[in-house]
């Protein structure tokens, strides 16, 4: 333990600084070592999520992706899920699949029009939750802790969520371009996978998912080379203008266009009173103000667009449309 100062040592120090007879200044040494430092702007800092992979904007669709994948997983297995995005990194793919000597399901994806694909990796702990969950376990159950690889038999169960998984890639890719994601095979030995060369850089996304008292991790590996055609597409991809253009004013066109509207053909109008209505009787004969051989008013929601003739087509009554009103 460090001596403590009496209070007539501190006063005895406090009055040798005054004097001078203690200096407060850094002897060379020292001062020579704080001096040796850099600059920097802290304005010019590039975040690492940016910067490092060189794909911007790419953790954006892994959210998207978990939102959409937990929606389905959701609805296909009644139970609640949660995915949120924990880690984004790069590795060498021979280092990180070594790295997963064990791992749960191994989904090695085909990704048209992109080249390589990726893989989707589900750890052991929530591959047998899962597996657990699709057999119709009971939520009060904790899931099993088996120190072994999944058998034929599980991944083939494993499949249709994987399957819900390719969906959801190509919902969260959509912004971008239409893929076409299938799963081309299910492996339980990661020695056996192989999308690109020993030595290609991969970016990995890593994944918590929760349900219940279950929880785990996926991975979703993609070569570098799969994702850098899509870099500028990427970069652009917040960009107000782009944005706009390409999301919210198209959807909202849709939608309008979509919208049903009412349709009246009106060959007249006549105004009554209230009294003369009240007197209206079966076989009462009402004058409009309409001359047969004029064009009819077309009403769009009240508001007149269209003039037209009247007529039959196919034995049924109809209208032709003459001109269109301002």
């Amino acid at each position: 333990m460090d001596p403590i100062l009496k209070k007539s040592e501190i006063s005895d120090l406090l009055r040798a600084i005054r004097e001078g007879k203690v200096s407060l200044d850094l002897d060379e040494s020292a001062q020579d070592a704080f001096l040796a430092c850099s600059s920097i702007n802290l304005f010019q800092l590039a975040r690492p999520d940016r910067e490092q992979f060189r794909i911007p904007n790419f953790d954006i669709i892994l959210d998207l992706f978990c939102r959409s994948y937990a929606t389905s997983l959701t609805n296909q297995l009644q139970r609640t899920f949660s995915i949120t995005r924990t880690a984004l990194d790069t590795f060498e793919f021979q280092k990180f699949m070594a790295d997963k000597n064990q791992p749960g399901g191994i989904g090695i994806l085909d990704m048209p029009p992109l080249k390589h694909g990726a893989l989707i990796i589900i750890d052991p702990k929530l591959s047998f939750a899962m597996i657990e969950i699709m057999l119709g376990a009971s939520s009060d159950l904790e899931s099993p802790h088996l120190d072994r690889r999944l058998t034929t038999i599980e991944l083939t169960i494993l499949k249709t969520i994987l399957t819900d998984a390719c969906r959801d890639l190509n919902k969260a890719f959509s912004q971008l371009l239409d893929l076409d994601t299938s799963l081309m095979k299910l492996e339980n030995n990661a020695r056996l996978v192989s999308i690109v060369e020993p030595e290609a850089e991969v970016i990995v996304g890593t994944l918590l998912v929760k349900v219940g008292e279950y929880s785990g991790e996926i991975h979703l590996v993609f070569p570098y080379a799969t994702l850098e055609p899509l870099r500028d597409l990427l970069r652009e991809l917040l960009n107000i203008s782009t944005v706009t253009r390409g999301t919210w004013q198209d959807v909202l066109e849709d939608e309008v266009q979509g919208i049903p509207a009412g349709i009246t053909a009106q060959s007249g109008v006549i105004t009554l009173s209230v009294q003369q209505i009240l007197n209206m009787r079966v076989g009462d004969i009402l004058d409009l103000d309409y001359d047969p051989g004029s064009p009819l008013k077309v009403l769009v929601e009240e508001k007149a667009k269209f003039s037209a003739i009247p007529g039959t087509h196919n034995g049924k009554k109809a209208i032709s449309l003459t001109g269109i009103i301002n």
